[in-house]
């Protein structure tokens, strides 16, 4: 019986230090990425969760915790707008333009005549 409730104990505790990395890196990834904040606190921060970590982490999170979650939704809002960007730039590429580039790949030799009536025929379709 002792035995397993070992067991659970330090199952509970990789739990609580794999939750407290996953908060390390989060507010070292936050630090970071918050451009109003001077390089000194930056450091200031970095200094105290080296020293003292969980009570900075806590002390961070409480103080800190709003704009983080802002500065992160702002976050991934960018990288969303940038790869709706990219497939509307790879996705809107009409039949025309298709069978242009491969006009232009025939003439300068890179591909040939059977090579582009199947890319041909596959823009078309």
């Amino acid at each position: 019986m002792n035995s397993f409730w070992s067991i659970v104990w330090w199952f509970f505790w990789c739990f609580a230090f794999i939750a407290y990395l996953f908060a390390l890196f989060a507010i070292i990834g936050d630090l970071f990425r918050d451009r109003a904040l001077n390089g000194w606190w930056k450091a200031v921060w970095i200094i105290f969760l080296i020293f003292l970590p969980f009570l900075t982490a806590l002390v961070y999170l409480i103080a800190r915790g709003r704009g983080m979650a802002e500065r992160s939704a702002r976050a991934a809002a960018d990288t969303q707008a940038v790869v709706d960007a990219h497939i509307r730039e790879v996705a809107s590429s009409s039949p025309a333009d298709e069978i242009a580039k491969a006009q232009q790949l025939l003439a300068s030799g890179t591909i040939t005549q059977q090579e582009f009536d199947h890319l041909k025929a596959r823009a078309l379709s």
